[in-house]
């Protein structure tokens, strides 16, 4: 199952959110982070709302016999640790970037305060937090039905932003097959096997980097 983005979410907005939240006001600023930088650990104090203007983000989490999770990947347009918004006192997972990334802190009042002002601003949000709600849906009917190999299929597709826009990436940027495995909720072995078995299918191509061919999305729905 394919998360489809909504159709008004798709289309272009007159409201530019980069460049409002960019501006320079108390309880914001924007952050360089380079690749692999920690911005906030599973355990910290949840008080800050981020905006990535541009980069890659990964959400993860830990479990307590030390199992690593991949709750989610992120870039440009997207938000994360607005939990703190529905009084998480503290973040439940950890954000770490998977390039140079540039984002935007706001503090948790700040958050609120422009929600109530900027009625444009609280739809995009808005927006955004639906889509990750289907995301989310569809990634837990994704772990409780499909195989590793369905479930790999599915993650490459998304990685390539099938479904977005209609548009797939013609190259994937560098992305382990131990990423991949914390993703999928398998081991690396058996992500090997399967993208070993992609590329003899011409489904997947590596040149320079990882592409992605939409006759992948017949392994989802193939029986």
């Amino acid at each position: 199952m394919i998360a489809k983005l909504p159709e008004k979410v798709g289309k272009e907005s007159k409201f530019d959110a980069q460049a409002f939240l960019s501006l320079v006001e108390v309880g914001r600023r924007s952050v360089k982070y380079q690749e692999k930088e920690i911005i906030f650990r599973q355990g910290d104090c949840a008080n800050t709302v981020f905006y990535i203007k541009q980069g890659a983000v990964q959400i993860t989490v830990v479990s307590d016999q030390g199992k690593i999770g991949m709750i989610a990947r992120l870039g440009a347009g997207d938000f994360f640790g607005e939990g703190c918004l529905a009084g998480q006192e503290f973040y439940l997972s950890s954000a770490t970037t998977i390039a140079a990334t540039t984002a935007v802190s706001i503090d948790k009042a700040a958050m609120i305060c422009l929600l109530h002002e900027q009625p444009e601003l609280s739809e995009l949000f808005t927006a955004f937090l639906l889509l990750r709600n289907i995301q989310i849906e569809a990634d837990l009917v994704d772990q409780l039905f499909n195989s590793s190999e369905k479930r790999l299929a599915r993650v490459l597709l998304l990685l390539a932003n099938f479904g977005k826009d209609g548009k797939m990436e013609a190259v994937i940027p560098k992305i382990s097959q131990e990423t991949l495995a914390a993703q999928v909720g398998t081991t690396r072995a058996r992500v090997n096997f399967f993208m070993n078995k992609f590329r003899k299918l011409g489904l997947i191509e590596y040149n320079g980097g990882l592409k992605v061919h939409s006759a992948l999305l017949n392994i989802i729905i193939h029986d």
